[in-house]
């Protein structure tokens, strides 16, 4: 859905984690590791997520893609260390 447009932004680049999400300790750890989402000038969102009961979803806003890059690569390193393998999609 790349494209979309969310409040009279555009959403940017979406994509889907498929995986058995990690337990609550995997969840934490994986918290503490995400970057700041908040871009300070000018003020906006870098990238938005949502823990799904088969995995993630993930918003990249296409505001900052190094952030929004090491973001995607953590939320994959959690999947990966719960699931010996994940499915990666643009929904």
């Amino acid at each position: 859905m790349q494209g979309v447009r969310f409040n009279n932004s555009p959403v940017g680049k979406e994509d889907k984690i498929k995986c058995k999400v990690p337990n609550d300790a995997g969840i934490r750890a994986m918290f503490r590791r995400l970057p700041s989402p908040i871009h300070r000038e000018p003020l906006a969102e870098i990238y938005n997520y949502k823990v799904e009961a088969d995995g993630f979803y993930y918003v990249d806003h296409l505001i900052d893609t190094k952030t929004a890059s090491v973001a995607l690569r953590v939320f994959i390193d959690a999947a990966l260390a719960a699931n010996q393998t994940i499915e990666l999609s643009e929904p």
